[in-house]
């Protein structure tokens, strides 16, 4: 956490973290983190590193992480990060994440802490067979909705989870929309 607001790091609240960015608060971290229904066999895909903070969440339950922040320093800031705390299970890559990682593919899971206007189609395109992918989607105004899709042989299903706030997507996801 940056230090000028590292006495709030055990609220229930989101943080910035630099660069316009924003680290989730814990209550949103553990709700997407359990609507990806996870095991503990999956690989996982994270667009949004940030702080690093979920990925590190993550890893804590699945053996092999990928994840891409499009902000330089954070990525590298978060990649440095995790590695100085013994995450060896997660790959962090800086980038835009809205084609995803496809040489990993595919994925068991995809999480999305950036909003999207609508979740890419190479993330779709990414998810394995029976995957889940949780994303805020939307940006009625600064609102999203928290959605989990999943891969079915007839497409996607989606459930709408509840009202959320998170930083828009950027780079190819706001060019498109």
């Amino acid at each position: 956490m940056p230090e000028n607001v590292r006495a709030y790091s055990y609220a229930d609240s989101p943080l910035p973290i630099g660069y316009e960015q924003t680290i989730s608060q814990p209550y949103i971290v553990a709700l997407m983190t359990a609507a990806l229904v996870l095991s503990g066999t999956e690989r996982v895909l994270e667009i949004g590193t940030g702080s690093g903070y979920q990925a590190a969440v993550l890893a804590e339950i699945v053996p092999e992480v990928y994840t891409i922040e499009i902000v330089e320093a954070l990525g590298k800031r978060a990649d440095e990060t995790l590695k100085r705390l013994g995450y060896r299970n997660v790959h962090v890559r800086v980038g835009d994440g809205y084609r995803g990682w496809p040489e990993h593919a595919p994925f068991d899971a995809i999480m999305l802490t950036a909003a999207p206007e609508k979740v890419p189609q190479p993330l779709v395109d990414q998810l394995a067979l029976g995957g889940r992918l949780v994303a805020p989607v939307g940006s009625e105004g600064g609102l999203q909705w928290l959605r989990r899709y999943k891969k079915t042989p007839k497409g996607l299903t989606e459930e709408t989870l509840e009202a959320v706030r998170f930083v828009p997507m950027t780079g190819e996801a706001q060019k498109r929309e």
